[in-house]
């Protein structure tokens, strides 16, 4: 199923976008904290603006936060994420001297990430293996059948037992696409899927 996927989505995501053209995983952590709840060409927009200006954990940390609330505007919550990347950018420049951690703890005691965002860091600036799992990918598994879960946490241990670790690296990228093109939240264009015969909740008549 994986792999089908793979052949029927060309496009990226945000984040692997920002990550393929930057190659700088301070950026993909601040991108990856303002791209909750916002749409992906959003994300893109004010994270290029917003690094335009102040690129590294420094100039972040030193910014004046009316400034970076400005920058940030346009996504959803802006004010409560310019305020967490600001301290991010300062634990990062003082603690970290201006290198992002790698491992899941250290990520997820940063201010504002959870587990989503650093699985989403390590699968994309580091090219680790983790399954971060967001909206998409707790709704795709749970309609495929690989997982009965409730929350996102929990799908994504379960997802983690289930896959394959040669494979964790592309869960979050395919779902992501299939969940924004295909296999929406309502109505889900279940006769276009690639993957339709082996969905249980597939409703295509034809």
């Amino acid at each position: 199923m994986l792999r089908r996927l793979a052949k029927r989505y060309e496009s990226k995501t945000a984040l692997e976008t920002l990550a393929s053209e930057r190659e700088n995983a301070f950026q993909v952590l601040i991108a990856t904290m303002l791209s909750a709840r916002t749409r992906d060409e959003v994300t893109a927009q004010v994270s290029n603006a917003l690094f335009a200006v102040y690129a590294t954990p420094k100039a972040l940390a030193n910014a004046p936060l009316a400034k970076i609330k400005a920058l940030v505007k346009p996504v959803n919550f802006y004010k409560g994420k310019a305020k967490r990347i600001k301290q991010v950018a300062k634990i990062i420049h003082e603690r970290y001297r201006d290198k992002v951690p790698k491992t899941m703890v250290e990520l997820d005691a940063l201010p504002g990430v959870g587990p989503k965002i650093a699985g989403c860091v390590r699968v994309y600036a580091f090219k680790l293996p983790s399954i971060p799992v967001d909206v998409h990918c707790h709704r795709i598994a749970n309609r495929l059948g690989w997982v009965e879960t409730k929350q996102p946490e929990q799908t994504q241990n379960e997802l983690e037992a289930l896959v394959p670790k040669r494979y964790w690296l592309v869960v979050n990228e395919l779902f992501v696409l299939h969940g924004q093109q295909t296999c929406l939240p309502r109505n889900p264009r279940c006769c276009e899927c690639t993957i339709k015969e082996h969905c249980p909740t597939n409703n295509c008549k034809r």
